[in-house]
Formats: C-alpha cells, structure tokens, sequence
C-alpha cells in the first residue's frame, strides 16, 4: 500500500467562528456525514459551544485534504493540527462522522494545549467518557 492510501489520522482543535452561529454547527455535521461517507472517510467531531475537536481518520491523501478544506473554510478559525500520522486501525468503523457535545469547556481547552501522542491520549480519554 503506497503512503497516500496508508490508514491515515489527524486530531484537530479549532475555534467556531465569532460571526457564525451554533446552529451551524449541525449543518456542518450534517454536510460532513455524506461527504466524509463518499471518501471513506470516519472519525469524531466534539463541540464546546465554542470550539471544535474533531479526530479524522482514512487515507493519507483524503485525511490531508479535508483538513485543508477545514483549515480553509470561514466558519472555523484558529484550525491548529495537534496530532496527526499513520493509524493501524480505524476507532470509528461504523461513522463517517460521530458527533457529540459536551458541556464542560474545560475539556477541549485543556486539550489543545497538547500536541502529538499526548493530544491522542487526552482524546481518547474524552472519548471513552462520552461512552459512559
């Protein structure tokens, strides 16, 4: 399997736009579980209210393409890349995009903060509370 279609992940952290609503938000999920399907594409997006962390993950060259397209789109501001790399498995088989809030703000302050293994780690935390 060539790099660009290797299992591929990023977790990203990002701020919603001040001039946007929350409402948005469910459009952009919406819009993002057709499109995440058609690319093979799985993952988590968690929304503060304010902020956004969303884990990716698919091939390489689709992962770093819509992270770009997110980086990129004017809902979202201060898009900062805490972690990404090859992946041996898929976290979310069965989602082209899981959605959740949480209502503690502290959670995804604290979690940009950190960056590379540590990111993933505190990630994956959060997302086995939200299991509970």
């Amino acid at each position: 399997m060539t790099p660009a279609h290797s299992l591929y992940e990023a977790l990203y952290v990002s701020t919603l736009a001040p001039d946007q609503p929350a409402s948005v938000v469910a459009e952009i999920a919406g819009h993002a579980r057709v499109k995440n399907a058609s690319l093979g594409i799985t993952g988590l997006l968690v929304f503060d209210g304010m902020r956004f962390c969303q884990q990716l993950e698919g091939t390489q060259k689709q992962v770093l393409k819509l992270t770009e397209r997110i980086r990129n789109d004017p809902r979202h501001t201060g898009v900062e890349v805490l972690h990404h790399g090859l992946l041996a498995e898929r976290r979310f088989r069965g989602f082209s995009l899981a959605f959740t809030s949480v209502d503690d703000t502290e959670v995804l302050v604290r979690l940009e903060q950190l960056d590379g293994e540590a990111a993933m780690a505190a990630f994956e935390v959060l997302r086995a509370e939200l299991h509970r």
